[in-house]
């Protein structure tokens, strides 16, 4: 029987200091990243905007449903 062999997918290396020139997608300025996406002005201005505070929350304690029938079998007598 022949087997075949295992192929494994790695992602493609993208060394650090390498550059991107695009254009922003939101501002449409020239922009230098390592990944495509908003400018470093914009995505600052999207954290600014769409942050929201910090809160806890609490979880409401479980009960079970009215109509839920218990099993019958622990009913038995």
């Amino acid at each position: 029987m022949r087997h075949r062999p295992v192929v494994v997918w790695q992602p493609p290396v993208v060394p650090d200091d390498e550059l991107l020139d695009f254009t922003c997608p939101r501002c449409a300025e020239p922009a230098q990243a390592r990944l495509y996406g908003p400018c470093p002005s914009c995505r600052q201005q999207l954290r600014d905007e769409q942050a929201g505070e910090r809160r806890d929350v609490v979880a409401a304690a479980y009960e079970p449903k009215v109509n839920v029938t218990p099993n019958a079998v622990a009913l038995k007598d």
